[in-house]
């Protein structure tokens, strides 16, 4: 194609050609709209729940923060928690929601790369054969019927490019390219948010187990409790209402035991849900609530700003706008194209490929908008005001964080402590219940006493265990507000999301 034009035009017209298409290329040079400069944020020094806290007894109290260790990428291996493991690994492969995430993340990509090819000319092409055949009675008398007939041979090739004098493309292809950027932060983030509610899930449900294990422990005392009361009705010691006492205290522990299978079996189907198994077919098998919270590093809260996949996302969105207004911008300037024509045609298929069938045109061309009534600067006025809005929703992001960390912190700093206090009250409604128990079986007091013990020393066990769980899930949901072992390093470039593979 490019010899055809060669050797058809002459040397001015070459030399012409070849001079705007020079100063086209140095044009390319050239990119209006604002530069992108991230705004600051200024973080506080220090998470205001990792300094020294007075306890209730006097003494101070600290997160840990260990200085050679990090949160890593399977972050839920610091609970040493084998089953769980096993459970976030099959998350990882078989999450519907991280699959749909993953495949958004293909599909911003994509758009780079058709981004890019507007970088490059466009070539088509149309080959055509017709066969015609004039009128005999508009002036063809004395014609022939084989010169009636005509045939066309064509073969054109048309040859259309851009040149991204203004940097249109170059801010097209940025836009695009923050754009699967962002994708890429929120396929992170939502892996992240999965294997948290995992993890909080998980330790429910060992919950559950902790809370049922309680019951069927307290349901067994009763029982005895029952067995007493009928004995010391038979001797005249106890009468009907001790009996019913009992009773009762004995059937309300069996209901309340039977109600919390609800609550696990939910919790059961949610992990199904969340590892990509139905939940007809899954189970866990009962293991009580035995894991202890964790040191876990917690930094510094400028390292938020690096570390959580939302807050990448917000600056990256903040970039693609910064990018959009570029592209808009280039509108106030002239748009130019190079276009050409070629090809081969001919009335005779034997001649069809023959260098004097060729033909061809060439040239620039240019386009600008003289009047739009402000159609032009109400879209950049349009994008600036949504660029300042992503300014702000970033600012929020980050404010965000540091309101989520600062409440996990909070939570796990006074949990530990009521968790403390607690085991001191169940000890005291221990004692409680052995004195009542005792002076019961002496025949000092009536089981009405008994009866009060068991249900306060059992309301004091099963707050004890509520705590528990309280306080692993809210280091699940601190280690999920530190970023899970993230950090913006693991974003892809704006170079490699638009490469065939990564």
């Amino acid at each position: 194609m490019a010899s055809l034009f060669y050797f058809a035009s002459t040397p001015r017209r070459r030399t012409m050609t070849a001079a705007i298409a020079g100063t086209l290329l140095l044009l390319q040079g050239c990119r209006v709209g604002p530069k992108y400069i991230p705004p600051v944020v200024q973080a506080p020094p220090a998470f205001k729940e990792v300094a020294p806290q007075v306890a209730a007894d006097g003494s101070t109290w600290k997160p840990a923060t260990p200085q050679d260790a990090t949160l890593r990428g399977k972050w839920w291996e610091i609970y040493q928690e084998p089953e769980l493991n096993a459970l976030e690994d099959k998350l990882n492969i078989s999450n519907q929601n991280i699959a749909q995430s993953f495949q958004n993340f293909m599909a911003a990509r994509t758009q780079v790369r058709q981004a890019r090819a507007s970088y490059s000319p466009t070539v088509t092409t149309t080959p055509a054969y017709t066969r015609a055949r004039a009128s005999g009675n508009e002036g063809a008398q004395g014609l022939s019927n084989a010169n009636l007939n005509s045939n066309d041979f064509n073969l054109p090739f048309d040859v259309s490019w851009e040149p991204d004098v203004w940097g249109r493309i170059r801010n097209t292809v940025r836009e695009y390219a923050n754009a699967a950027q962002v994708s890429a932060a929120d396929l992170a983030n939502e892996r992240l948010t999965e294997q948290a509610n995992l993890a909080v899930d998980y330790f429910e449900i060992r919950g559950q187990d902790e809370l049922i294990a309680l019951y069927q422990q307290s349901i067994e005392a009763e029982r005895q409790s029952l067995k007493l009361t009928q004995v010391l009705r038979t001797t005249g010691i106890d009468d009907d209402q001790a009996i019913a006492q009992a009773e009762l205290n004995l059937r309300t522990a069996e209901a309340t035991a039977t109600n919390l299978g609800v609550a696990r079996a939910q919790y059961e189907h949610a992990i199904a849900l969340l590892i990509g198994e139905p939940a007809s077919t899954f189970s866990i098998p009962v293991r009580s609530l035995t894991t202890e919270v964790p040191a876990i590093p917690v930094g510094v809260p400028s390292e938020l700003l690096q570390r959580r996949p939302d807050i990448a996302a917000a600056e990256r969105t903040m970039s693609q706008a910064n990018a959009l207004i570029g592209v808009e911008t280039a509108a106030f300037y002239p748009s130019f194209s190079l276009s050409a024509e070629g090809g081969l045609q001919s009335s005779s298929i034997g001649n069809w490929f023959a260098w004097p069938s060729r033909f061809f045109s060439v040239g620039p061309s240019a386009s600008q908008t003289l009047f739009d009534a402000g159609l032009r600067r109400a879209t950049i006025a349009q994008y600036q005001a949504q660029y300042d809005g992503d300014v702000a929703a970033y600012r929020q992001s980050v404010l965000t964080a540091f309101q989520q960390t600062e409440d996990y912190l909070a939570s796990l700093r006074i949990l530990a402590q009521q968790r403390q206090q607690q085991q001191q009250a169940i000890a005291a409604a221990q004692r409680y219940y052995d004195l009542a128990d005792v002076r019961y079986r002496t025949g000092v007091d009536t089981y009405l006493n008994v009866f009060t013990a068991q249900t306060t020393l059992l309301s004091n066990q099963q707050t004890a265990v509520t705590l528990h769980v309280q306080q692993v899930t809210s280091s699940v949901q601190l280690i999920e507000a530190l970023g899970g072992g993230w950090d913006v390093s693991q974003l892809p470039s704006e170079k490699s999301v638009a490469a065939k593979k990564m």
